[in-house]
């Protein structure tokens, strides 16, 4: 297919894997922000085939993984009512709240249903006047226009039956917080290409010159990967911090500036917490007064009082961090699986444990070879970005 099959050819890959090689001359600690490009690290194979010096770290990128569980039992409560009909993207389903998880409400009798788009919420909404749909509505910039879409269509059309429970997250401020930390050292910064497709990269330009790290733009593929991976330790050796492309085909400096438009329009800013990490200063979205009807929390208060409990055994927030990675979490494989999961980063299709999972990263584990967890066979891939 074209636009992807050249950026999955081997020897093109492996051109510049060697190239990489031929360049650095010390370790560098190269952090992909995006879930996604996780899992095709290790579909891949690159983590394996890189040299020794550069080392791939994970980041806080799965939107699913750093929703917070205040807001996943905020979830289940509305689900459970028998006036709401919840709506959601399949990825939210399995992540476990302090006691079950969508799932479970929708095996005791709720009214739980997958959609692909928010557009389709209001065509339940329609079809379902006596009800009020939830819609969950989560992810980074690359899912908040269309979110921000349904509601203004929402407002346009006069649908009063429709809500939405909100925990929109934004890139920049998680990479300054993570520079901003102690506990975290990365040299440099793969940035997610598709929500650079929607927000540019003018936004990363003040923290290169805050933190002098140098950020590459980098897509999906093995081939975009590795090329992101070049660009960095290219900077790195020459002592250099800059924001370059390595995404061209997709990504313009600018951005889609009709998108950012209308999550303008419903949204403002506004500090959020991340599962595992904390509250990071203005790192989200909550509705604008002009659309305050449409928030779930407002429309439904008795789920502020909700009480959460978080897994003691689950290291996921140091794994969003890149602290640690999955396989040196004493749960990861034993008390934690994609069947029994303890975080949400074990069972999105974009959590860094369920790829190390999925891709037999076991290295770390210290697990007799008849108790080696077995993979997971092939299903379809209900993601949120």
């Amino acid at each position: 297919m074209k636009y992807i099959d050249e950026y999955r050819d081997e020897t093109l890959t492996r051109n510049l894997l060697d190239e990489i090689r031929r360049t650095v001359t010390r370790p560098w600690k190269i952090m992909e922000v995006c879930g996604g490009q996780t899992h095709s690290i290790l579909k891949n194979g690159l983590d394996q085939l890189l040299p020794a010096e550069v080392e791939l770290v994970h980041g806080p990128g799965c939107p699913v993984c750093v929703t917070p569980l205040e807001l996943i039992d905020k979830a289940i409560a509305l689900a459970s009512r028998p006036d709401v009909i919840f709506v959601s993207y399949g990825d939210m389903l399995r992540v476990p709240g302090s006691e079950k998880d969508l799932f479970g409400v929708r095996a005791a009798g709720g009214n739980v249903r997958v959609v692909y788009s928010p557009l389709d919420s209001l065509k339940i909404a329609r079809e379902n006047s006596d009800k009020t749909v939830v819609f969950f509505g989560i992810g980074f910039e690359t899912t908040a226009p269309a979110n921000a879409m349904a509601v203004v269509q929402a407002k346009n059309q006069g649908i009063q039956n429709f809500a939405m429970l909100v925990s929109h997250v934004t890139v920049p401020p998680a990479i300054s917080a993570l520079l901003e930390s102690p506990d975290v050292r990365v040299d440099g910064f793969l940035a997610a290409g598709h929500v650079c497709t929607v927000m540019g990269y003018w936004e990363y330009e003040p923290l290169v010159e805050k933190y002098n790290v140098p950020v590459v733009v980098t897509g999906f593929e093995p081939v975009d990967i590795a090329r992101g991976v070049l660009m960095c330790v290219k900077q790195l050796e020459a002592g250099r911090a800059e924001v370059e492309n390595a995404y061209a085909r997709s990504v313009r400096r600018e951005g889609n500036e009709p998108a950012q438009a209308v999550i303008n329009q419903v949204f403002e800013p506004c500090d959020r917490p991340w599962r595992g990490i904390g509250v990071i200063p203005m790192s989200g979205h909550r509705f604008r007064p002009a659309y305050a009807e449409y928030d779930a929390e407002l429309r439904f208060p008795e789920v502020q009082t909700i009480a959460t409990k978080e897994s003691s055994l689950c290291l996921s927030g140091q794994v969003l961090q890149g602290i640690l990675k999955p396989n040196q979490c004493p749960a990861f494989g034993k008390e934690c699986t994609p069947q029994s999961p303890l975080g949400a980063t074990m069972v999105s299709s974009e959590g860094a444990c369920a790829a190390y999972y999925r891709y037999h990263r076991y290295a770390e584990l210290q697990i007799p070879k008849d108790q080696t967890p077995k993979p997971l066979a092939p299903e379809p891939e209900l993601s949120v970005v």
